[in-house]
């Protein structure tokens, strides 16, 4: 192998890292990727990776859904409220908050307060073919459930517009590409996160 070898520049190349100053919360609708790119955005910043309707399912012992079913959305609201306050409070890392969780006003209080809310924003097309052959989305339990997921996404964005950050999420990007975008978006706001020697 001769050492100017092309080939062997990324095995020599050391990993990039990073130190993140604060906590993102990934925000946006069901079905934008906020726990699957989480994770990779996670991993590749050595951070935990929080999610606050895994942390509310542990809670109460039951699924999002179920939970819905049982005590109501109300109910649900007012336990996603409290921990994602709490994840803020007492961790850094990457938050995948629910599709709702923006939109109460104490939660945009407090991730703003605790962190820093970025906005993964996709299509209406590209969430309706993630989403429409799950049936793990209480919301969209209705006659025409791609007529409500447009509903639940014109009334959702204006909101979301509010996130501090925004990476828009396209078809042909993978997760780890969208995982990047991500990164490279945290780069931007020095008071968030930096590259590290």
């Amino acid at each position: 192998m001769r050492e100017n070898d092309p080939s062997t520049a990324d095995i020599r190349r050391p990993a990039r890292r990073f130190r993140l100053k604060k906590t993102v919360a990934l925000v946006g609708m069901m079905g934008a990727g906020k726990t699957a790119v989480g994770r990779a955005v996670a991993v590749k910043l050595s951070v935990p990776f929080l999610d606050s309707d895994a942390e509310i399912e542990a809670a109460a012992n039951l699924s999002v859904p179920e939970i819905f079913q049982r005590d109501g959305e109300v109910f649900f609201r007012k336990r996603e409220a409290e921990v994602i306050r709490r994840l803020l409070e007492t961790q850094s890392g990457i938050l995948s908050t629910g599709g709702g969780a923006y939109l109460a006003q104490v939660n945009r209080e407090n991730i703003s307060k605790k962190g820093v809310a970025l906005w993964l924003d996709a299509p209406l097309d590209l969430l309706w073919a993630r989403v429409r052959h799950k049936d793990t989305r209480p919301l969209l339990r209705t006659a025409n459930p791609r007529a409500t997921l447009a509903e639940i996404f014109a009334a959702r964005t204006p909101v979301y517009r509010l996130a501090e950050l925004k990476v828009t999420c396209a078809p042909d990007l993978s997760i780890d590409a969208m995982a990047l975008r991500v990164i490279d978006t945290l780069l931007t706001r020095p008071d968030v996160m930096e590259e590290v020697q």
